[in-house]
């Protein structure tokens, strides 16, 4: 059986980057991103990639290295408000986009991994974003043909994984992770804590390690906060 864990996140993905190929990252906003792994592809040195990912990180922080090293060609998303880098090269024709409706985005990544090609909605329709796409009525409602996402590689982060590659996620960390994992011709997880084959509850198990080809564990690592909100401490004796 081959060996699934890696010493460090250029192992890992030793022999999977090159040039123009595509990249499905998990996590929403800076929750469950895997940070390890983008900054291993940064330093790799690749260029025209598209990735595919709910957003764009933020300056500086998740994808927002690629974005910022210029290695990011096509970028397939949701919502990318919170990135400076990328509204500049956007708005400078220097970073193609493909807007997709957050919940259409998810739906193709699945439908990808589900080897479903093509699905019909009605969100989008009569809208920039129909333009261009079959569209067809059912029941009396007017839906799009959207089709199915398959990238090249997946890189994803989970909350605990076993050395088989079985992972759980936690909390809004379960958000893009799962879907990717299985929508890509490799996928590479990164860990928070790695454990022996058995010790995860089965019934727990969110993407089975069939779909895992390689992972690392991460050592203790600060988690960035995309934006924080506090609000006063009540005043002793209040």
């Amino acid at each position: 059986m081959a060996v699934k864990v890696f010493a460090d996140a250029a192992q890992a993905l030793s022999g999977l980057l090159e040039d123009g190929m595509t990249i499905m990252s998990g996590g929403f906003g800076l929750c469950g991103v895997p940070n390890t792994l983008i900054r291993a592809i940064h330093d790799s040195g690749v260029t025209g990639l598209t990735i595919i990912s709910n957003n764009a990180g933020t300056d500086g922080q998740g994808l927002g290295l690629l974005l910022e090293s210029r290695q990011v060609k096509r970028m397939v998303s949701s919502y990318v408000g919170e990135n400076k880098t990328f509204m500049r090269q956007y708005l400078a024709g220097e970073l193609e986009i493909e807007f997709n409706p957050q919940g259409t985005l998810a739906e193709r990544i699945r439908a990808g991994g589900a080897g479903i090609p093509a699905f019909f909605t009605r969100t989008g329709v009569g809208t920039l974003i129909a333009e261009g796409k079959e569209e067809r009525a059912f029941d009396g409602a007017r839906t799009i043909m959207e089709t199915g996402l398959v990238a090249d590689l997946a890189v994803v982060h989970a909350w605990r994984g076993d050395t088989e590659g079985n992972l759980v996620y936690r909390m809004t960390a379960r958000n893009f992770n799962p879907p990717m994992a299985t929508a890509a011709r490799v996928t590479v997880a990164e860990v928070e804590e790695l454990v022996q084959p058995g010790e995860i509850d089965a019934d727990h198990i969110v993407t089975p390690g069939i779909f895992v080809k390689r992972l690392i564990a991460l050592p203790p690592c600060e988690k960035p906060i995309e934006q924080r909100t506090t609000r006063p401490r009540p005043q002793a004796g209040a």
